[in-house]
């Protein structure tokens, strides 16, 4: 690698980590370290995890830039406590797919376990993430505070959800606080399930159907946490317009999406004879979930750097603004 290739990376690094000045490194110091790096002597593995590594430095980078602004106009404690938990979800999924890349032979009960944290903190999320539109509307459930120009409005559920429910519902406080509970299960069920599935594989009984039957359980409950929010976007598109709501879902449903489509994709990719090892050590389960962590720490970078859009500090700095007016 040229000379003039490595100071062009180390100048990007540069100026991410100038975004956030308290924690600005003295990168330009270690530029000694850098030229000694020869990425020809290197194998795959340390090019793969030097790659990798970069990318978890970047989303840390991001977010931390981002979670200083907004610690720096801590006007609004409740939004912007749900804005930080959203906001370090990616460095999260970042950090923990790097540690399956570092400890490549890992168990599966390892694997297991760090897919698990990735879940269980989407669950949080996505209850934060409901938490945060409530605030942005004004609407207390445990108070039992709902504006009256949004009670009554007509709520239209969708197939299958008709199965259980009437198609038209008139929106008021028990509506609301069942929309809030289709989103809150997930967030106990998915712990709870966790536990079991670490637990049943360290006594070895994990078949394949309970492996199936908790797979089951986990779509049913995200899919009816999922629903509750668009359904909720759905009746308040309005109120919730200025908010730029949508962007800051993608944001949450983007991470979910990519990680959990693209490991259908792989898992297929594994079952056609795509993905193979080639060595008797290693087996294709252990290169699947290689490639999966992978995608996940290059894909958390552009995530990490969307959400400075999304969850942007500027509304409360115009409220800081419009109070010294």
């Amino acid at each position: 690698m040229s000379s003039s290739v490595k100071e062009s990376i180390w100048n990007s690094f540069i100026l991410v980590s100038s975004a956030a000045p308290k924690f600005r490194f003295r990168l330009r110091g270690k530029m000694d370290i850098w030229n000694k790096v020869d990425v020809t002597t290197m194998d795959r593995r340390q090019i793969t995890l030097l790659g990798t590594g970069s990318c978890v430095v970047l989303t840390v980078l991001f977010t931390v830039k981002l979670l200083m602004q907004h610690l720096s106009q801590w006007k609004n404690p409740k939004e912007q406590t749900a804005i930080l938990i959203i906001i370090l979800m990616a460095p999260l999924y970042a950090i923990v797919s790097f540690v399956g890349l570092v400890d490549f032979l890992g168990s599966k009960t390892f694997f297991l376990t760090l897919e698990s944290i990735k879940e269980c903190y989407e669950a949080l999320v996505l209850a934060k993430f409901l938490a945060l539109m409530y605030s942005y509307l004004n609407i207390s459930i445990s108070k039992n505070v709902v504006p009256d120009e949004v009670k009554g409005r007509e709520i239209h559920h969708s197939f299958p959800m008709t199965l259980f429910t009437p198609h038209t519902v008139r929106l008021d406080h028990n509506t609301l606080k069942l929309l809030k509970y289709w989103t809150w299960q997930f967030v106990v069920i998915r712990p709870v399930c966790s536990i079991l599935m670490i637990a049943l594989q360290l006594l070895h009984i994990y078949p394949s159907w309970v492996s199936w039957t908790f797979t089951m359980i986990l779509n049913v409950s995200v899919s009816l946490a999922l629903y509750s929010l668009v359904a909720f976007f759905h009746v308040f598109t309005k109120e919730l317009a200025p908010h730029k709501p949508l962007s800051k879902f993608l944001c949450i449903k983007g991470v979910v999406f990519f990680c959990f489509w693209q490991g259908i994709v792989l898992s297929m990719m594994v079952s056609m004879g795509i993905i193979k090892s080639h060595h008797i050590w290693l087996d294709v389960e252990h290169i699947q979930e290689a490639y999966q962590n992978i995608l996940v720490c290059v894909e958390m970078v552009l995530f990490s750097f969307i959400q400075q859009y999304a969850y942007p500090v500027a509304p409360y700095i115009a409220t800081k603004e419009k109070k010294n007016k």
